[in-house]
């Protein structure tokens, strides 16, 4: 007797150690019934969780060995039965007809020898289940888990007690019971602290997604792309744990690892809260908080009024009316087409070929009349910038048409984030100042709406991710979310920002996330400024990418022989873009990589 009981104490201490290590809550809880039928020979058992503030069980596992029933757990298979309800929904009184329900209510283990006979609970859904499927449920034993706050997280029932030497359905041993209820402690222990532990991390990614979104929301320039960015890294870390061969045949990477790179994912355009909107959406070159063509607009307005003036002033004068009359007509021609010009060079469509920029200044010098202040009713840090350009010319001023001033220059303070030895390791090389709003200036961009200033300004939300993310104090398990978020502008041949890294300096997950960023803005179909691509347009120009090593060749390969790209594409692609893709023109031959 006395080896008997020191086999199951070791027994017990080897299962509280098994238990201890489990990191996962389904599979932990299939242990701890697994262990616990074993310890008891039951034929079968089922363990409940309780949910729903307290108030209802669930079923999470199901097992019968003679009837060949696994459900739920890691089964794959699904338990259609609804909860059990702990209190009557119409009376709120408790429910001590189930005994599963009375245990985890009572908090005390239940041992039945045999349900037919036994009168205190309602075994008819049990004598129900026996009737279709020829089964005898008999004995039971039902053990409460707690937490140490004395709260029922969960019900272990096993069922059928089975005599080791004959097979017989057997009352449960009472001498093994206290082992039992000694395991279920340990199970509640683990299982609470893994629930526990799993809930904190739903609730960081759900905060972590929920600024994602927010992120998202602020720019329809933006669309959904902190949300499908993870998803499509995701699957391509899918596509290389489950290669067989190639260089990615011996690539793995534990749960904890893709928990950990999908958090990255959420994160890796968290920078983005400090880049202006009035950037990312600068649909003009003039926009800045405001179209600024209306100003301009407004001042070709009082200059066909002055000409308008000066016209009827000259006529009153006794001038040739019908030769001043000619030559406003002419003025005012002039000035409508000017302003056309200038209207359309600001909304960026065309490339400013050096003849357009020739007659851009040339416009520039026409003069204007301001009688007012320009100083007033600004705003502090306009008027200092004002100031420091000069005193204030004595009014009326004339001033050219279109004007790159003093005041429009917004100097950039510190450079010192990226000298030389900082400490993130940036290699970018900023523009002189942090904008320059200069009319001009703006306007004279050659393609698109952006200088190099707004350019740099949305670059820079890279930048600000690593610095917001260096600054968390992540656990050990998510210390590389900064390295995988900071690395998706990148490139392979040590061209990309912003620290200009080789492929020799990225891991695989940073290299995966480069990808899908650049497969999810290719497609994407929620841009105002542009039409989405189609599938196969896309993976041509990521072909091209991979070709001048931008980005990684073999994960460009493994996109498409996976069938991530079309797996992707049909999830989140609109069907006019989902075109059919030859992958057999871009995976990799012998002469490459």
């Amino acid at each position: 007797m006395e080896d008997l009981r020191e086999q199951r104490y070791r027994k017990l201490l080897d299962i509280g150690l098994a238990l201890s290590t489990e990191r996962n809550s389904t599979r932990l809880m299939e242990q701890i019934l697994n262990e616990a039928k074993t310890m008891c020979n039951a034929d079968g058992g089922t363990l409940y969780r309780v949910i729903d503030d307290d108030r209802r069980l669930k079923f999470e596992i199901m097992r019968n060995d003679s009837l060949n029933i696994y459900n739920g757990g890691t089964s794959g298979n699904e338990i259609t039965l609804p909860p059990v309800e702990l209190y009557d929904p119409e009376t709120g009184e408790e429910n001590h007809k189930n005994v599963a329900s009375f245990c985890a209510l009572s908090k005390n283990t239940i041992s039945v020898d045999d349900a037919y006979t036994f009168k205190d609970f309602d075994f008819s859904g049990t004598k129900k289940f026996d009737e279709a499927t020829g089964y005898r449920s008999k004995s039971f034993l039902t053990v409460p888990l707690y937490n140490n706050e004395g709260r029922v997280i969960a019900v272990l029932q096993l069922l059928n007690s089975q005599d080791r030497d004959t097979g017989e359905v057997v009352p449960f041993d009472t001498t093994l019971q206290p082992f039992v209820e000694a395991l279920a402690a340990q199970a509640a222990i683990a299982l609470d602290n893994q629930l526990l532990v799993e809930a904190q991390k739903e609730l960081l990614a759900s905060f972590i997604s929920l600024i994602a979104g927010a992120i998202d929301a602020k720019s329809a320039y933006t669309g959904g792309h902190c949300q499908r960015v993870p998803v499509l890294t995701d699957m391509l870390a899918d596509a290389a744990k489950a290669a067989t061969d190639g260089v990615f045949a011996d690539f793995d990477m534990s749960e904890e690892d893709q928990y950990e790179l999908h958090i990255a994912g959420l994160l890796h355009d968290c920078g983005k809260v400090t880049t202006p909107e009035y950037i990312v959406d600068k649909a003009t070159k003039l926009e800045t908080i405001y179209d600024r063509i209306h100003e301009v607009r407004m001042r070709f307005e009082v200059m066909k009024r002055d000409a308008e003036i000066n016209y009827l002033k000259a006529v009153a004068a006794g001038g040739d009316e019908k030769g001043l009359k000619e030559a406003f007509d002419k003025r005012i021609a002039q000035l409508d087409d000017d302003f056309a010009f200038i209207a359309e060079c600001n909304v960026g469509g065309d490339f400013m070929a050096p003849e357009r920029i020739e007659r851009l200044d040339k416009i520039s010098q026409l003069n204007w009349t301001r009688t007012i202040s320009d100083r007033l009713g600004i705003g502090h840090e306009e008027k200092t910038r004002k100031e420091a350009a000069g005193v204030e010319p004595s009014l009326p001023v004339v001033e050219k048409i279109l004007s790159d001033r003093a005041d429009h220059i917004f100097v950039r303070q510190d450079k010192s984030l990226f000298e030389e030895g900082n400490p993130y390791g940036f290699n970018m090389a900023p523009p002189e100042n942090l904008y320059n709003q200069g009319e001009l200036y703006n306007l004279k961009v050659k393609a698109g709406t952006l200088t190099e200033e707004d350019r740099f300004k949305i670059n820079d939300h890279i930048v600000q991710t690593i610095i917001m993310l260096d600054q968390l104090p992540f656990p050990r398990h998510l210390k590389r979310v900064p390295e995988y978020a900071g690395g998706h502008h990148e490139k392979m041949d040590g061209t990309g920002y912003p620290r200009k890294l080789t492929a020799d300096d990225m891991s695989w997950p940073a290299r995966m996330m480069a990808v899908a960023d650049i497969f999810e803005a290719l497609t994407a179909a929620d841009r105002p400024y542009k039409l989405p691509k189609t599938l196969s347009q896309s993976v041509k120009i990521m072909s091209f990418m991979a070709k001048d090593n931008h980005i990684d060749k073999d994960l460009f390969e493994l996109f498409l022989t996976s069938g991530k790209y079309k797996e992707y594409a049909e999830r989140f692609l609109k069907p006019e873009q989902l075109d059919e893709v030859d992958i057999s023109q871009y995976v990799k031959t012998g002469d490459e990589g």
